[in-house]
């Protein structure tokens, strides 16, 4: 497995010290990643700037969690963290029935929260939430109790922040490796200069063939060629 790029193993190394300003990069960085994920939540009574939030905050356990030395990608590692921060809030909604009241504070609470751990670089505590929205601790401490689900099943599966055993099982064979394998694919042809970029787009979007990009880009079939062969190993590099 291809180690993590320089930049991205600093920042998450710093992050995790407690750097804010290192957190805020790297939520800003995969700002993409997050609302891909958000969007396949819309329309289930939460609004996008929510899910948005929510997935920020997975995005800011993803970053404490992610082990340096595995060598595991990290948007394979961040996708499932993100979609069940997501999924955990939307379950207060489910067969548990708490009061709107409750409900609400709740969700103000997480996003509070959300805010002012990726302001801080740390997890938020319930004094500085309570303290911010001008509700007592007690109250936030029950409406967040109160909208826990209770079924073991939805318990983390590998610690504090992760997806829990359900959402692995659900998701793990009909979801995940499509939205990694597009996130990453979208990523590593950010990353490719513009004419490989435009011969990906043409060759693999457009359905043309190399004769006809050849024209269209003024050179010969055998250059288009070489370039694509060219192109195809960078991206799998970029996605290694």
């Amino acid at each position: 497995m291809k180690a993590l790029n320089e930049q991205l193993f600093f920042l998450i190394k710093n992050a995790q010290a407690g750097s804010g300003p290192a957190m805020n990069e790297l939520i800003k960085s995969n700002e993409r990643l997050i609302w891909d994920i958000a969007k396949r939540f819309y329309g289930r009574g939460c609004e996008a700037d929510d899910l948005f939030q929510l997935g920020a905050l997975g995005m800011i356990k993803a970053v404490k969690n992610f082990d340096l030395e595995r060598g595991l990608a990290f948007s394979t590692y961040a996708v499932p963290m993100i979609m069940g921060e997501i999924k955990r809030f939307l379950r207060d909604d489910g067969p548990v029935k708490v009061s709107r009241s409750l409900r609400e504070i709740a969700s103000k609470a997480r996003r509070c929260g959300s805010e002012l751990t990726q302001k801080n670089g740390r997890e938020a505590t319930v004094k500085e939430i309570a303290f911010a929205l001008g509700i007592s601790e007690e109250e936030i401490s029950a409406a967040l109790s109160a909208s826990e689900h209770p079924d073991s099943i939805n318990r983390p599966a590998y610690g504090e922040g992760s997806a829990s055993l359900g959402e692995i099982i659900e998701d793990s064979s009909r979801f995940d490796e499509k939205l990694i394998t597009k996130i990453s694919l979208a990523e590593a042809a950010g990353k490719l200069d513009g004419r490989d970029r435009q011969i990906l787009v043409l060759r693999y979007f457009k359905n043309m063939t190399q004769s006809k990009v050849a024209e269209k880009l003024g050179i010969s079939q055998v250059q288009v060629s070489r370039l694509e062969k060219k192109m195809l190993e960078k991206m799998k590099k970029l996605m290694a």
